[in-house]
């Protein structure tokens, strides 16, 4: 151990010599020995501390990751429900669309049939009316020709009719009636 040393003084003596660094092996006088135990102390309580602090951090890394994938999962859920019920009413949608057709052309065609039955109704009632008139009408020119014909009669009677004339046709009527 002591070539050792010694080779390792001279190998630094010559490099200091020629301006660049030096290494000091003696342990006393570089103060190894403390230096040593300051790295010790530090590493044997910083570990410790170290350790603790990493296993906390990783505690809420893995806690944080649950928690984003507990809310991943509420999420997906939340979506396939939102899915689901969007489905839901687009065939909710589609079978009222269908439903107000449906009811539409029904609602046209009772429109049309009404308006038909309505029509053929007044149109009936119409040619009632004018039949009820045009009756009425002949009944008014059939009683005014008789009234006139009954005057032009009278008339003519009047001055024809002789008391002879007029049995005969009082005779004649009751015959008529007899037979």
């Amino acid at each position: 151990m002591h070539l050792f040393t010694q080779t390792l003084n001279t190998a630094t003596s010559f490099l200091a010599q020629e301006g660049s660094f030096g290494l000091n092996l003696d342990i006393f006088e570089a103060n190894l020995i403390n230096l040593i135990i300051l790295v010790g102390g530090i590493f044997k309580l910083g570990s410790t501390a170290l350790s603790e602090s990493l296993v906390e951090r990783q505690q809420k890394v893995v806690g944080a990751i649950q928690e984003s994938e507990e809310r991943l999962e509420q999420a997906v859920a939340k979506l396939e429900e939102s899915e689901k019920q969007l489905a839901q009413a687009q065939l909710v949608i589609a079978a009222l669309k269908e439903d107000a057709l449906t009811t539409a052309k029904q609602v046209k065609s009772g429109i049309l049939t009404d308006g038909k039955a309505e029509i053929e109704r007044l149109t009936a009632s119409a040619k009632s009316q004018i039949s009820t008139i045009e009756s009425r009408i002949r009944k008014e020119i059939s009683d005014y020709v008789v009234t006139l014909a009954l005057q032009r009669v009278t008339l003519q009677l009047e001055g024809k009719l002789t008391s002879n004339v007029q049995g005969q046709i009082i005779d004649q009527n009751i015959s008529k009636l007899k037979g």
